[in-house]
């Protein structure tokens, strides 16, 4: 029984709906369940999965809300909860979109996007989210949707390295414009509609996440920048911060399609080789000249 109605943890002074009924026993979570919203970060989704999948009725509709890539696998979360539960792939989609959690709870105007491949069944979760303000659009597509999100994560870190470096607007635009290419490039590779990224999946998400200080992903790239290590910088934060656990998988990702991916590169080598932030951004900019052709290549 929820006797304090606030996440202290997470949302601080947020007053949680009397509707809403908190407990730790899956079973009395997913008893008669027709529609299941997985809100577990990226590393723990296979586990609490198995652990729900004899719970889930077969005809249940599942909704991911996670932004990340299995590690190992590179899968992505509807494809792990397809990979887990005896239900028709269809029935498991994605709900994504430039959504921070406070200002949604708070009641400002926000909009998302529910990808799904059943167009009925987008429809139903379409008008179950749907609120005077939170505006939810309808997508038929999931990979480009989900790739979106989870891509825009590693971004969010090379977009804080940015401001914790001291780098102005100019800066900043050019990154998260170029940050957009290489997701749309890795997203299309994928399966992805090129016009998802540059919707509410893609380039809403990315917007805020690049340059919202509630953003988790950004605040590491932030610290990150200002000479911070990342045990210590992790081992302060009481969040996940989905992007550090995802790179190494959107890179493999990459590489396997023989996608370039300069941004995601300079990232992973910060997070997992030690590199400076400093020096990444002068092998960025002494790259190879090109031509922009169209923004994605």
């Amino acid at each position: 029984m929820m006797t304090v109605r606030e996440n202290k943890s997470y949302l601080p002074g947020i007053e949680l709906p009397d509707s809403l009924v908190v407990t730790s026993d899956l079973a009395a979570a997913l008893e008669g369940a027709d529609v299941v919203i997985m809100a577990v970060p990226s590393h723990g989704f296979r586990d609490v999965l198995e652990r729900a999948r004899d719970l889930i009725q077969p005809d249940a509709r599942v909704v991911s809300l996670s932004k990340g890539v299995e590690r190992g696998s590179q899968l992505r979360m509807t494809e792990v909860a397809a990979d887990v539960l005896p239900i028709n792939p269809s029935h498991i989609g994605v709900l994504t979109g430039p959504n921070l959690a406070r200002e949604v709870a708070v009641g400002q105007p926000a909009a998302a996007v529910i990808a799904i491949g059943d167009q009925s069944i987008a429809q139903e979760l379409q008008t179950l989210f749907m609120h005077p303000t939170f505006r939810v659009y309808t997508n038929l597509d999931v990979v480009g949707c989900e790739a979106a999100g989870a891509l825009k994560n590693v971004m969010a870190i090379a977009a804080g390295m940015a401001h914790g470096l001291g780098y102005g607007d100019n800066s900043k635009a050019a990154l998260v414009t170029r940050a957009l290419a290489e997701l749309t490039r890795l997203g299309v590779a994928l399966g992805g509609a090129p016009l998802t990224f540059a919707g509410l999946a893609g380039m809403g998400d990315l917007v805020a996440t690049c340059f919202s200080d509630q953003s988790r992903n950004r605040r590491v790239g932030v610290e990150l920048g200002r000479g911070k290590s990342l045990d210590a910088i992790v081992a302060e934060m009481n969040m996940v911060a989905e992007g550090v656990k995802s790179t190494e998988a959107i890179l493999a990702l990459a590489a396997r399609h023989e996608i370039e991916m300069p941004i995601a590169e300079m990232v992973g080598s910060v997070l997992y080789e030690g590199s400076r932030p400093a020096d990444m951004v002068e092998g960025l900019m002494t790259r190879e000249a090109k031509a922009e052709l169209h923004g994605i290549e």
